[in-house]
């Protein structure tokens, strides 16, 4: 009896073994079917290089191989904000020894202390020869410049290397082309009063005239751009009642005689006509009191609203009544080219 019931003992463990063998090759293959290709691979079995994932000989990219769309300009306000931001990044001081003071500042750091652009981006001006030093196209990198007594030029234009300011004001009717007024009306300085340096205007309008007027503390360059040797044109838009001759033009250009002498117009021409309202334009360089209003009211054309728009080089634009913005390199470089400097 022992022994039946060991054989069946046996046969039964037998059985068993062999479904439990069964059972473990079945969960294998199952589990090994997961790892295949017929199922889904684990996340460190997959190729993502494979057709079925987007890959293969034939995939094309999804993103980031168009061509480029080219940047939008910057307006000129925002390009005088990262001029300024260039320039306090970079107008760290420095501690003095002799040596520096005897040698200089490299030239590319006194460029991007000046709002060219990045130290990088200074080299690479250097390299490409479109900067001068006193007259000399300079290739060479570190070379050391003394920033107070040497001329540097960038594609021709003079940069501005020193603590200047140079800001163009949008100035409004009613507003006293002065810095301070003593009866307290408004007037230029109250645009600007948060300022620790001195800042003065560059030439004048009457305070019923808007448009354009510059603030700076360079003076040798304000004193050019009011010196009528230099020439430096303005440019006013005039509103009068017409009609007017057809040679009214000729008339300004050729003279016209005032209380304290001839006043001559460069240039002039009829912007706009509706009806009997007229809008002309009149460009001059004579910078005497009310110069505009008086010629155009002596040949018979009083002036009902006056703007200028131009100050040599410098254009009004779309800038808003009352605003103020601080010019940018190219602008004070075609500046300082218009009077010599």
């Amino acid at each position: 009896m022992r022994s039946g019931n060991s054989r069946n003992s046996s046969g039964g463990g037998a059985r068993k073994g062999g479904q439990g063998q069964q059972g473990g090759g079945a969960r294998r293959a199952q589990s090994g079917g997961r790892g295949s290709g017929k199922g889904t691979p684990r996340p460190e079995e997959r190729r993502y290089d494979r057709p079925e994932f987007g890959g293969g000989p034939d995939a094309k990219p999804r993103y980031g191989t168009g061509p480029r769309k080219a940047a939008p300009s910057r307006p000129r306000e925002l390009q005088a904000r990262v001029e300024d931001a260039v320039r306090a990044r970079h107008d760290r001081p420095s501690k003095p020894t002799a040596k520096s003071e005897l040698e200089g500042e490299r030239l590319q750091k006194v460029l991007a202390r000046a709002g060219m652009g990045s130290r990088r981006a200074c080299e690479e001006l250097i390299e490409q020869g479109r900067v001068m030093v006193n007259g000399e196209v300079v290739r060479e990198q570190g070379k050391r410049v003394n920033a107070n007594s040497d001329k540097i030029e960038v594609d021709g234009l003079t940069v501005a290397t020193q603590s200047f300011l140079f800001f163009a004001l949008n100035k409004p009717a009613g507003v006293v082309a002065t810095m301070e007024d003593p009866d307290g009306r408004q007037c230029l300085g109250d645009y600007v009063n948060n300022r620790e340096t001195r800042l003065f205007h560059v030439g004048r309008l009457d305070t019923e005239t808007e448009g354009i007027i510059l603030l700076t503390n360079h003076g040798e360059l304000a004193h050019r751009l009011t010196h009528p040797k230099y020439g430096v044109q303005k440019t006013y838009l005039a509103a009068i009642q017409g009609p007017i001759p057809r040679d009214l033009g000729k008339q300004l250009k050729n003279g016209i005689e005032l209380e304290d002498g001839w006043a001559r117009a460069d240039d002039f021409k009829v912007i706009q006509n509706v009806g009997k309202n007229y809008l002309v334009e009149v460009t001059l360089h004579e910078g005497r009191k009310h110069i505009v209003r008086r010629i155009l009211a002596e040949a018979g054309f009083p002036v009902e609203k006056l703007v200028r728009t131009q100050f040599g080089p410098i254009a009004l634009g779309d800038q808003k009544s009352g605003w103020l913005r601080r010019l940018t390199n190219p602008e004070v470089g075609q500046l300082m080219k218009s009077v010599g400097l």
